[in-house]
């Protein structure tokens, strides 16, 4: 069972990633993006706390929920991981969900980490790249393209500015998954995610009262507050914020870098599924195919081999 549970753990964050754009695009309608990561984060952070102060007194010593503090050798761990996600993953991410013309396009530009990944790994972590990680990725990616691409008749990118913004967005959170990788392994999930969290926060804060110093009417809202909104920054808030980063980072210590970001090509996927329920998004027979592609270059990329 321990060896299922970092890959049942993956595959449930990305199944709530897949609805961030969704929860993003809603939000939006009401809030300026800056004011968006502001609010999510700052609920994440203190629901984060809460379930931190109440599994100290309930759980183990081992529980991936208990809160504790950073020694001071180790903040640098946490600063620079909360650099790079959530501060500027989320300020591209944000921008790059409001510049792509649907959430389903934006997904798939969004989890290219696993072309990414492996070339981060092997170099600073020196994590072995085996030939089933190349070939899984490629063919899972390849399946990712076919699932966006296929059907679109009158197929609209939006802005070009949103493919070097999710390009860069991209990046930022290989280079998270990195550190998430180094963290000692005497810090809990939970500590990791929130110290993490609780630095960034700092920092969008300086960011915010910056730009609202500078343009007052250009960081809170954009219209008034529907429910729409509210809802989507409470997904936001408690699913993408806290729980999945929580499994991540619990799947990334056991699976790597490398095969732990291959399944950010399973968040289109779920995201085509989503809008052809909720939103009856048109889904032709090739588009399923994509995903059958999708699944089998995961099952590849699982696979062990010589490096």
């Amino acid at each position: 069972m321990k060896k299922t549970l970092p890959y049942i753990a993956v595959i449930v964050a990305m199944i709530i990633w897949s609805g961030s754009g969704i929860a993003v695009k809603a939000a939006l309608n009401s809030f300026a993006p800056l004011t968006l990561v502001l609010s999510r984060f700052t609920f994440g952070v203190l629901l984060m706390l809460a379930i931190g102060l109440i599994a100290n007194r309930t759980t183990s010593s081992n529980s991936i929920l208990r809160l504790q503090p950073v020694e001071k050798q180790h903040i640098w761990f946490f600063v620079l991981g909360g650099v790079f996600e959530p501060f500027l993953y989320f300020i591209f991410e944000t921008y790059s969900y409001k510049l792509f013309a649907t959430p389903t396009i934006a997904e798939a530009f969004l989890s290219t980490n696993p072309l990414i990944a492996p070339v981060f790994a092997f170099f600073f972590l020196r994590e072995k790249v085996t030939f089933w990680n190349i070939l899984g990725i490629l063919v899972s990616t390849g399946g990712m393209l076919l699932l966006v691409l296929a059907g679109n008749d009158s197929f609209v990118l939006g802005s070009v500015w949103a493919i070097p913004l999710s390009l860069i967005t991209v990046c930022m959170a290989v280079a998270y998954s990195i550190i998430l990788k180094k963290v000692p392994k005497q810090y809990s999930s939970l500590t990791t995610v929130f110290w993490m969290d609780v630095f960034a926060l700092c920092m969008f804060y300086l960011v915010a009262g910056a730009k609202a110093i500078l343009n007052p009417h250009a960081v809170w809202l954009v219209s008034e507050i529907s429910g729409a909104a509210v809802g989507g920054v409470s997904y936001l808030a408690v699913l993408s914020t806290v729980t999945a980063f929580i499994l991540f980072c619990y799947s990334v210590r056991f699976l790597g870098v490398t095969k732990a970001n291959i399944f950010n090509n399973i968040r289109p996927v779920f995201t085509a599924l989503i809008m052809l329920c909720f939103f009856h998004e048109h889904m032709p027979l090739l588009k399923w195919i994509g995903i059958g592609i999708i699944v089998i270059g995961l099952f590849i990329c699982q696979k062990r081999g010589k490096k």
